[in-house]
């Protein structure tokens, strides 16, 4: 890990121009580009340091595109950062929303500071952890944005909220040390005693939280967001007080990389419905996992025309090809009662050799399924194993 002391030497020219040699070398034989370096005349821990973020920095491009390249990173810190594309829409909405000054509690190494920064709101960030407050800062610096934002070192539990206008929290749901996943929100932190009382404390609150989060700590009165980037699940976002616009979101998010423009879809409901029952039709739609996620497929099968054929399996179904990027669309071909041998001789009659392998309510394993299937045609087809009626059911589908 980068120390500050380190990232203060890497933002000296010397420290400048070891970055820019490392950015050469990163990709090669570790030990040979360290080698390089200290050739070069870069002391040791220098060169170490450099190697480091250059190979921080070529991750991070595919979340933060060109500026990845200017930016300071930890690896804890660049795996829990929120994607470039998504802190932009939010800080974009907070910007609509009237925001103008923002306090942004655990904020890492500056991910949703920076958009926000750059959406003309005034930030005040805080993280507890000093060596990743010392990286935001740099980043802050590096990216031009210091005249809006503040740094400072700190436990969001400390910080003086009586005259804040709005609060951004990113409880922090590792395990120091070890990395681990935290699931208990009483062990994120800060904790959720916390989190809870913030939202009451200031009422303009956004919260950051994984995707997987009890809607029974959705706040009273609080938007729940969910939002997927490119069919990833990668965040859950709950907007409180007078942000809130909707009880339940999905936003899914189309890129072609990290600088390219946005395509973006939602749908929103109160996610209490349940989507109707029926028949497998001619069209199977496999929700996005954020529509899924927000307990919103009943309100896309209100949008597509379609239905559930099981009542505890999120695909649903429908008669004609419905242009929507909120679900994945398929052909179904044929419906079949769940037996390996009945489904191989279906498949070898269609002359598949290839098969995606899709499930959802089915115990079965899929690479299992595939060396037991044995197969050895030329075409390809999507086997979707699932449960109709409560029946176990394997679909032969295709792509239009």
């Amino acid at each position: 890990m980068t120390t500050p002391e380190q990232l203060a030497a890497l933002r000296t020219p010397a420290g400048e121009e070891a970055l820019r040699a490392a950015a050469r070398l990163a990709a090669g034989d570790p030990l040979a580009a360290a080698t390089a370096l200290r050739a070069r005349g870069v002391p040791p821990d220098l060169a170490a340091a450099a190697l480091t973020q250059a190979r921080l920095r070529a991750r991070a491009a595919a979340k933060f595109g060109a500026d990845a390249a200017r930016m300071f990173f930890t690896d804890s810190g660049l795996e829990q950062a929120t994607r470039a594309v998504v802190a932009r829409r939010r800080a974009q909405r907070l910007a609509g929303a009237g925001v103008r000054e923002l306090v942004d509690l655990c904020c890492g190494i500056g991910a949703d500071t920076i958009a926000a920064a750059r959406a003309g709101i005034r930030v005040r960030a805080v993280e507890a952890d000093p060596a990743t407050a010392a990286v935001a800062a740099a980043n802050v610096s590096a990216l031009g944005l210091a005249g809006r934002v503040t740094v400072a070192h700190g436990r969001a539990e400390d910080v003086d909220l009586s005259a804040v206008e709005a609060a951004f929290c990113d409880p922090s749901r590792r395990r120091d040390g070890s990395g681990r996943r935290v699931l208990d929100p009483d062990a994120f932190s800060p904790p959720w005693s916390f989190v809870s009382r913030l939202v009451r404390t200031v009422p303009r609150t956004v919260l950051k939280l994984a995707p997987g989060i009890d809607h029974a700590l959705i706040p009273d009165g609080a938007e729940a967001e969910w939002v997927s980037v490119d069919g990833d699940l990668v965040e859950a976002t709950f907007w409180c007080g007078p942000l809130a616009a909707v009880p339940r979101r999905a936003t899914v998010l189309r890129t072609d990389g990290p600088d390219r423009p946005v395509r973006a879809a939602g749908i929103t409901g109160d996610g209490r419905r349940q989507a109707p029952s029926g028949p497998v039709r001619a069209y199977l739609l496999d929700p996005d996992p954020a529509v899924v996620r927000a307990h919103l497929v009943a309100e896309l099968a209100d949008l597509v025309g379609g239905n559930l054929a099981d009542p505890t399996i999120a695909y649903l179904y429908a008669d004609d090809p419905p242009a929507t990027p909120l679900a994945r669309v398929l052909r179904v071909d044929d419906v079949l009662p769940f037996s390996v041998r009945r489904l191989r001789t279906a498949l070898r009659a269609r002359g598949v050799g290839r098969v995606e392998i899709m499930k959802r309510g089915s115990a079965v394993d899929p690479e299992r399924l595939r060396r037991d299937l044995r197969l050895t045609g030329d075409t390809a087809a999507t086997v979707v194993l699932t449960r109709v009626a409560g029946s176990p059911t394997a679909l032969i589908c295709h792509r239009e």
